[in-house]
């Protein structure tokens, strides 16, 4: 058995990034996953390029990277869900599936005969997970919501960048789009309860995830801080609210991360950079009195960090126990010796750039190890065989429904 779900089937109509990552996370686990999507164009980020997928002459394929990033292990159906003949086949697949992840505006499904009631009907056992911007009631439910729009409607750029009186101060958005991301891990992890839950009950029941949600949730501390004050918390750039030292700071020769998360690590550290009376100092001996004295500390730091290079730093540092690091580019990312050793970048053998390079899941299982064979699917590449072999439809009902333009 590869995988701890490898007995379960998703049926994934979404697209773009949000839901497509938990089916890829589902598929990742093992699970069969279908992607339907629409005849000759496909999910919207098959066309978000450059950068594309390169053959082995180094010519652009037309695959999108973008795409590449979160449908690995899954196959692809065409239909067209605007026609009978498409809404019946995605009926079809849905009686056969465990799980059904859909990303269309609230309502949208539906009105195709689609939505949760309607396919609950001859399969209660559908765990439905809907995913959009803003969820399924409230008064936002029918807008659209994107990952940038969400990451500013939910405080994350607030919190995020240089202070406004800082060079290049102001919000900042994450450079990936994070909302998208945790929205379809949260979702990935709802649809396992879920699962779980019907395992005991035999019965399904319709999720539904939210974008601004999501967001919201995974402002942690931030959060928390806010509301356990009532004060709106501030930009700090690379610092941390709540704990100090714990920043980038510039050396002779480039940047390091210190990262004392507690007063022992502060003690080392002031070891290590021979300023051995701040750690005693009464403005700067415990976290609290660090966290009130943040710019008086900081300003002493800077100069002491400037005076030696980033090598210096790290190796003296690790030395000693204390966390840093440096901060690598993506080049510099996949030729650390740990990332090489845990083969965080992984090879999969693909029909038309020959192979494809992606990340590997971060999810590790002694006894149902998971296995990345099935690289990212051309447009329809398992259509005819979804068709025949779960569906039962013969060569002949298979080009009846090419020529009436329901695949």
């Amino acid at each position: 058995m590869a995988g701890p779900l490898s007995h379960i089937r998703v049926l994934d109509l979404s697209r773009v990034l949000a839901a497509p990552w938990a089916g890829q996370n589902l598929a990742d686990l093992g699970a069969e996953v279908i992607k339907v999507e629409r005849p000759l164009k496909g999910d919207d980020s098959r066309a978000f390029g450059p950068p594309w997928l390169k053959d082995a002459a180094g010519k652009d394929t037309g695959e999108s990277a973008y795409f590449a990033c979160a449908n690995r292990g899954k196959k692809s159906i065409t239909v067209n869900l605007a026609v009978p003949l498409g809404q019946r086949i995605v009926r079809e697949l849905a009686e056969k599936c465990d799980v059904l992840l859909e990303n269309y505006k609230p309502g949208d499904l539906a009105r195709y005969g689609l939505g949760y009631d309607d396919l609950k009907k001859s399969n209660p056992g559908l765990v439905y997970c809907s995913v959009t911007g803003f969820g399924h009631t409230g008064p936002y439910r029918d807008r659209p919501g994107y990952d940038f729009m969400i990451q500013g409607m939910g405080g994350l750029m607030s919190v995020t960048g240089e202070r406004d009186d800082q060079p290049g101060g102001g919000p900042q958005k994450a450079g990936i789009p994070i909302a998208d991301i945790m929205t379809g891990m949260y979702a990935s992890i709802a649809v396992c309860a879920a699962l779980a839950h019907r395992a005991e009950s035999g019965v399904g029941q319709h999720l539904d995830l939210a974008l601004l949600d999501s967001q919201v949730a995974v402002l942690a501390n931030q959060g928390a801080n806010y509301l356990a004050t009532g004060v709106s918390p501030r930009r700090l750039g690379n610092a941390h609210p709540n704990i100090v030292p714990y920043q980038t700071f510039k050396t002779a020769d480039g940047d390091v991360i210190l990262a004392c998360g507690n007063d022992n690590l502060f003690r080392k550290f002031c070891e290590v950079a021979q300023c051995q009376p701040l750690a005693t100092d009464a403005r700067f001996a415990s976290n609290g009195k660090r966290v009130e004295n943040r710019v008086e500390l900081t300003a002493i730091l800077d100069g002491v960090f400037r005076a030696r290079t980033t090598r210096d730093w790290t190796e003296a540092l690790e030395a000693a126990g204390v966390p840093n690091g440096p901060i690598n580019t993506l080049e510099q990312v996949f030729r650390e010796p740990q990332a090489i050793a845990r083969g965080l970048r992984i090879e999969i053998p693909h029909p038309l750039a020959g192979k494809v390079a992606l990340t590997r899941s971060p999810m590790r299982f002694s006894e149902t190890p998971l296995e990345h064979n099935t690289p990212p699917p051309l447009l329809g590449q398992h259509t005819d065989e979804i068709l025949r072999e779960l569906l039962g439809r013969s060569e002949a009902d298979i080009a009846r429904l090419r020529a009436d333009g329901a695949v």
